[in-house]
């Protein structure tokens, strides 16, 4: 009989540092067999263009969470796909905005389907050192998240205080009271936790997800053909952040292309040699569709030529 799959879950809120955090795992485990899904909310799929490597299986399922019922089928589908790319290990990317409570039942129905052909090693949260206090008072996911996993890791501990890494420390300890807890800066950390028995820390019951259509936010994809001068850019990002979960995407400045990453009230460039023919940038909405507005009125206030929003 072949060996199962290792299959490991990958949690955290938008901008958290899932992204950062598996690329290293990639990094470190760049001998073995690995596949990965990836999930985000947008129309594209940002992250995955970022982790693309020579030789990985790589799927992507974009357009919404998928603990929900509008993705969840294809979330299934895409791991029976991948039972037949001789994996070692599977890591799925799930959404930020994505709560896991359900991972059982999806489980549950790839081994109906398939057999039982994946060992559910645990969820990874990654936890953002510098805004999950504030996430936690407004989102339930947060908390969600928290509960269902197996291992907890703070990132961005080089950004915080000792006083608010103890008070982070607790929060997590509220909810839930045996998950072990790691801290990484840049998204480094020890990788013995795939030697592990993450599974022996499991606190919560599969429960209803959250994820339904209805709860499903906003999300608008602007797109710019031309070259754009980053103070410019900063400012028509500050004039919207403030009702936006997260922005991020690619754009061509006077220094070449950038990626964008905006999450909370920090805004990061960092240049990549990935070549675009358009510019492009994901907004996830606090407000639903009442943030098309702003984003038109702020971008022809700043740019000469117009962007499309869909």
């Amino acid at each position: 009989m072949n060996k199962k799959i290792n299959l490991y879950l990958l949690t955290g809120f938008l901008g958290s540092g899932k992204t950062t955090f598996l690329t290293n795992i990639l990094n470190d485990l760049s001998k073995e067999k690995v596949g990965v899904i990836m999930n985000e909310f947008g129309r594209i799929s940002i992250d995955g263009e970022i982790i693309k490597k020579e030789g990985m299986e790589l799927v992507e399922i974009n357009r919404g969470s998928i603990f929900c019922s509008c993705l969840k089928l294809n979330f299934v589908q895409a791991m029976i796909e991948m039972t037949e790319r001789d994996l070692k290990y599977l890591f799925v990317e799930s959404s930020g905005l994505a709560d896991p409570s359900n991972i059982g039942e999806i489980l549950e129905a790839v081994k109906y389907s398939k057999g039982d052909v994946y060992e559910y090693k645990g969820a990874i949260c990654i936890v953002d050192g510098v805004n999950f206090l504030d996430q936690l008072e407004d989102l339930e996911t947060v908390e969600r998240q928290i509960k269902h996993c197996h291992l907890v890791v703070i990132s961005k501990v080089d950004l915080i205080n000792e006083d608010t890494l103890v008070k982070i420390i607790e929060k997590i300890k509220e909810i839930n009271p045996i998950v072990p807890i790691e801290t990484s800066i840049f998204g480094k950390l020890d990788y013995d936790f795939l030697k592990e028995d993450l599974m022996k820390y499991k606190w919560a019951e599969a429960e209803s997800s959250t994820n339904t259509p209805e709860t499903k936010p906003k999300t608008l994809m602007l797109t710019y053909e031309d070259e754009v001068k980053k103070e410019d850019l900063i400012k028509f990002i500050d004039s919207i952040k403030n009702d936006c979960y997260r922005l991020k995407g690619f754009f061509k400045l006077e220094d070449g292309w950038n990626q964008v990453d905006v999450v909370g009230k920090k805004i990061d460039f960092k240049l990549t040699e990935k070549k675009e023919r358009i510019s492009e940038l994901v907004i996830i909405s606090k407000i639903g569709p009442q943030i098309i507005r702003p984003i038109v009125n702020s971008w022809n206030s700043i740019f000469e030529k117009e962007m499309r929003l869909r």
